[in-house]
């Protein structure tokens, strides 16, 4: 028998005031995946998982986490999931070991488990030597990894991440994405809330793109991708010398100028044959790319085509 899902939802509703910040939600998210909710500032993301997180109540539709009503069981719904939200939520004024012996006390914890708990964390999120020190003189990556412990230490089987790498610098990001992977790797059932596609591509089973509160597509990345159908050439030339006869030649033959980003130029390559011919011309003109490749669609220009618009760096919603 297939196991049950480990988050459903049909027909979520949430008003503030005359704004309807989600209108008629359905999603289902299976037990060990990550589900990844995109969308453009207000679009609803953030709205969405504090219903599902029971921080909020919907005003129609349903909801299970867990199998529980995030309504009328409420409580057994907090005992199953771990939140990290936008912002750090850890005290600034307790040290990272503190913190974390905090949250296990309060979720009932022994002394001599939450001691272990806490230490076991630490170490897991490279934050050891850091344990003793207060939070408040923590890097903005440190400060994340230790919310995200905070996340962990009841050993949820789900968990919520609300734009969990907001402000951290790539290589913070990747080592999160890692953190992450590892939970997801163990059985962790994962909902994402990101303003980085590339985050949504590399840790996201299926995708959900969220506009004015409405589910406007879905499926996985490469479904996303697939969708669009449009691919790219993208040609950097050796010699910036030769970027205007390069420019020339995709003009040429693709019937279109070209797109320049610094000493880039890109075109659409609906035509299969493009590249051969493109490479032809440049071997006759006696060009040598530095790069050439045909990619498929980003999930950046897929956000473009549903939305209209770019994922923006941070979302407020009422």
């Amino acid at each position: 028998m297939p196991s049950e899902p480990a988050i459903v939802a049909s027909g979520l509703v949430k008003h503030f005031g005359a704004t309807c910040a989600v209108d008629g939600v359905d999603l289902h998210v299976a037990q060990g995946q990550v589900l990844g909710l995109l969308g453009p500032n207000g679009a609803g993301k953030t709205t969405i998982v504090r219903m599902l997180a029971t921080l909020s109540a919907p005003d129609a539709g349903q909801a299970t986490v867990g199998g529980y009503d995030i309504v009328r069981q409420a409580h057994q719904v907090r005992g199953l999931i771990g939140l990290t939200g936008q912002f750090a939520s850890v005290d600034n004024r307790l040290t990272g070991f503190e913190n974390l012996i905090l949250i296990a006390r309060l979720l009932g914890q022994s002394r001599r488990q939450a001691r272990s708990v806490a230490a076991s964390l630490l170490e897991r999120f490279d934050l050891t030597e850091a344990g003793d020190r207060p939070v408040q003189g923590y890097s903005g990556g440190m400060r994340r990894r230790l919310d995200l412990a905070a996340s962990l230490v009841g050993s949820p089987r789900i968990l919520f991440l609300d734009e969990p790498t907001t402000g951290l610098d790539p290589r913070a990001r990747r080592q999160l994405w890692a953190l992450i992977g590892e939970r997801v790797a163990e059985g962790t059932t994962v909902l994402l809330t990101t303003q980085y596609l590339e985050e949504a591509d590399a840790l996201a089973d299926d995708i959900l793109v969220i506009d004015h509160g409405r589910v406007i597509a879905g499926g996985s990345p490469e479904a996303l991708k697939q969708r669009i159908g449009t691919r790219t050439l993208e040609i950097r030339p050796a010699s910036p010398d030769v970027l205007e006869a390069t420019a020339g030649i995709l003009a040429e033959l693709a019937g279109l100028q070209p797109e320049r980003q610094g000493g880039r130029l890109s075109v659409p390559a609906g035509d299969p044959a493009l590249l051969s011919a493109v490479v032809r011309r440049l071997e006759e003109q006696g060009i040598s790319p530095g790069e050439l490749q045909l990619r498929s669609a980003s999930l950046d220009e897929v956000f473009l085509a549903l939305t209209g618009q770019a994922v923006e760096a941070e979302e407020t919603e009422t």
